[in-house]
């Protein structure tokens, strides 16, 4: 079992920027792959950005050249670097560790931004 905790999440004006950042409880494997999920009442969590072990990316495409994922292998931690905030990142922002080749996936209880224009 893999605790992760979101933080870094809050009110920001469009255009700024804002971190997020989540710790996970345990040294991830070298093939989880950990990432960003966000969503908004009453629609499907939208994947954001996920980095594999050897640091390979995947970005949505509404984020993609405006966010950034990376990751302090060390201490356990994933960082979702948001620039240029449209209101329509506006959303809770979940933490997620998908262990393979299990297809186990686990999840922090989430983070809310909410960008103003």
């Amino acid at each position: 079992q893999v605790q992760l905790v979101e933080s870094g999440g809050g009110l920001v004006q469009a255009g700024k920027s804002l971190t997020l950042s989540c710790a996970a409880s345990s040294r991830p494997f070298n093939l989880d792959v950990m990432g960003w999920y966000r969503q908004v009442a009453e629609k499907e969590r939208e994947l954001v950005a996920t980095m594999d072990g050897d640091e390979g990316t995947f970005y949505g495409d509404s984020v993609k050249g405006r966010f950034t994922i990376s990751r302090d292998f060390a201490n356990n931690l994933v960082f979702l670097h948001m620039h240029n905030l449209e209101p329509e990142d506006t959303a809770v922002y979940y933490c997620n560790l998908h262990r393979r080749p299990w297809g186990v996936d686990f999840w922090g209880l989430g983070t809310q931004v909410t960008v103003t224009s």
